[in-house]
């Protein structure tokens, strides 16, 4: 008979294998595809069982919030993925920022964060923590001076996105990794532009990584979703405790989009990568481009620490036109190919004004801190023939 995965070594296995198989819990009806299980509870077979699965002396389902054959076959293949000892699956990726943020964090504690930030992100660290008696310090990513200056021996966790959304700028983790490990302080990393394909924060010494699934893990635009890898020591000391009880669950449809979605991850993203990257080294040619943002292009400010930091520059392509707001907007209007979209990862090309959608809230302060202008395009590259989004853009951007 054919061994189970587990009878196996998944730890041992390919990448590839690990996103083919990891996890794999076959039912009794020895299913090729892995089983979905739509169900909210579930039954003992003697009140003893209850009361063990409830005392954590047995290692069973005992509530859909609490956990779900299919969304712990999506944790395990994540986790084998990432490297990681343990994951948690929730239902967006912003409710994996904000747990692994607020599972850790008290009144009074100290908090650093780099100021390039997705929206929400920056909402989370700037005015929803804070209302709790938590204290930030925002700074410059790119700067080790300013981490090493912000970081104190008061600080309790320090928050980072890299590369960026949407400017791209990427942050040395082994550096800043280090200048956190030297107080104590815990390092959580949103990881969503990299994915796992091309950067593992883990491997330079973060303790947490968070994903927004409904990204490239599914990649087609259909579910939302999230996760946050750590320790098993944080998730079962940390993570459980509240999460179990504020209830950010996800569906069990849902984890089982992003499982299957993880099976031609790689793939997908290395495609786009490489798409990406032609499509930014067109745009730099282009007459009404002022400004073109790649982690892999040598224009880029950190194109040494981006190559050795990412194994390919993602799927983004960030780029400024002069006119600002209105240009920006006749590129948007005169696109014939690409869609206008503030989604990300997706098999289709999508294009946004971060100014006025994913950063509209943070206000125009903020924005120029973070370099955020009104002529700015964040462009996330699908899996279209490089030649049609290039020529898509060329004749939108000249219109």
């Amino acid at each position: 008979m054919k061994k189970d995965v587990k009878s196996s070594s998944p730890a041992r296995w390919g990448e590839n294998t690990k996103l083919v198989r990891g996890g794999l819990d076959r039912s009794p009806h020895g299913e090729t595809s892995e089983a979905l299980f739509l169900n909210s509870g579930f039954v003992y077979d003697e009140p003893e069982t209850a009361e063990k699965r409830f005392a954590g002396e047995d290692d069973g389902y005992v509530y859909g919030r609490y956990g779900n054959p299919t969304v712990s076959m999506f944790e395990e293949r994540l986790r084998l993925l990432e490297g990681a000892e343990a994951c948690y699956a929730l239902a967006s990726g912003m409710a994996s920022v904000f747990g692994a943020l607020a599972c850790q964090l008290r009144a009074g504690d100290h908090l650093v964060a780099s100021k390039a930030l997705f929206g929400s992100c920056y909402q989370i660290v700037t005015n929803i923590l804070p209302r709790f008696g938590i204290r930030y310090t925002l700074v410059d990513g790119s700067d080790l001076a300013a981490w090493k200056q912000a970081i104190t021996p008061d600080t309790k966790c320090v928050f980072l996105e890299t590369p960026s959304n949407p400017t791209l700028e990427v942050i040395d983790l082994a550096a800043v990794c280090e200048i956190a490990r030297r107080v104590g302080a815990s390092i959580v990393v949103d990881n969503v532009f990299a994915t796992p394909i091309l950067q593992k924060p883990l491997s330079y010494g973060a303790d947490v990584v968070v994903y927004s699934g409904t990204k490239h893990i599914d990649g087609q635009g259909r579910v939302l979703g999230g996760a946050i890898l750590s320790t098993r020591k944080f998730k079962e000391e940390l993570l459980k405790p509240f999460l179990r009880h504020t209830g950010p669950s996800i569906s069990p449809f849902n984890a089982w989009i992003l499982l299957k979605g993880l099976e031609t991850l790689k793939l997908r993203v290395l495609h786009q990568s490489q798409s990406a990257r032609g499509v930014a080294e067109a745009l730099l040619g282009m007459k009404g481009v002022t400004r073109v943002i790649y982690p892999h292009l040598d224009s880029h400010p950190q194109a040494a620490l981006c190559k050795r930091q990412m194994e390919a520059g993602g799927t983004m392509v960030t780029f400024e036109v002069e006119g600002g707001k209105a240009k920006a907007f006749d590129v948007l209007r005169h696109l014939e190919l690409i869609d206008i979209s503030n989604n990300l990862g997706d098999a289709k090309s999508l294009m946004t004004h971060p100014a006025t959608t994913t950063h509209r809230n943070i206000g125009a302060e903020a924005r120029a801190a973070m370099g955020i202008s009104d002529g700015m395009l964040r462009l996330s590259v699908g899996l279209e023939d490089a030649e049609d989004v290039i020529g898509d853009l060329r004749q939108a951007i000249a219109a």
